[in-house]
């Protein structure tokens, strides 16, 4: 009898511990489908107006204009979660390869200004997966070499060829950010990881840099 009551009573103990870690790693969608509540968006020469032209949404996706260049980013802060992103450049014709570009912002500090202190994934045609170390962020796995001065937007470079679909098909980038370490997977394939940066936990981000780009299914899984 007495074995029977400890055999339950662990179950039930299984069964509560393994709901309530479901519950905390149950899945946020940043975006809603919809709308942009939740974000707060900047374009270079803080123009509102303008921002509010550059950062839209249309039959369920974020659609970023490119120009001005700026950055939409979450109203709250986040630490410890896998992240997973859909993008695609949907326009290209007639336009120069260098300018194709736009970028996952992760731990971004509080800073009403083009460029914050963050770490960013980048989704620059051909380079999706290399860090980019923005407004003075650092990781350990960038060093300046000796003689040299610190570039103004240190690169940490992806590990293996780029991996990215063609224009206007989907590409999916899921990042985890746990403790001092981010790792990063573009479509399925392990391509970065950063250790030690400056900080760990901040907002997410979305890169208008370039060409209109498109994102879909941004959604977050807390790791804790």
């Amino acid at each position: 009898m007495m074995k029977n009551l400890i055999l339950a009573f662990s179950l039930v103990t299984a069964l509560l511990i393994g709901n309530s870690c479901s519950e905390s790693k149950k899945s946020i969608d940043l975006f809603n489908g919809k709308d942009l509540t939740g974000w707060n968006y900047f374009v270079e020469g803080n123009d509102e107006d303008k921002a509010n032209e550059v950062y839209t949404v249309k039959d369920g996706v974020i659609r970023i204009a490119g120009q001005p260049f700026g950055c939409m980013y979450t109203d709250q802060a986040y630490s410890d979660y896998d992240l997973h992103v859909e993008w695609r450049y949907p326009e290209t014709a007639g336009l120069d390869e260098k300018l194709i570009n736009s970028g996952i912002f992760l731990h971004v500090q509080p800073a009403h200004k083009l460029w914050p202190n963050a770490i960013e994934c980048q989704l620059f045609t051909g380079h999706a997966g290399d860090f980019v170390l923005l407004g003075g962020s650092e990781l350990a796995e960038f060093t300046v070499p000796e003689g040299e001065t610190r570039p103004e937007y240190p690169v940490v470079p992806k590990i293996k060829e780029s991996n990215e679909k063609p224009y206007g098909e989907w590409n999916s980038a899921d990042i985890r950010c746990e403790g001092d370490q981010i790792t990063v997977t573009i479509n399925g394939t392990l391509q970065n990881k950063g250790t030690k940066p400056t900080y760990t936990s901040g907002a997410i981000g979305l890169q208008s840099e370039g060409a209109p780009i498109e994102f879909r299914n941004v959604r977050l899984t807390p790791l804790k």
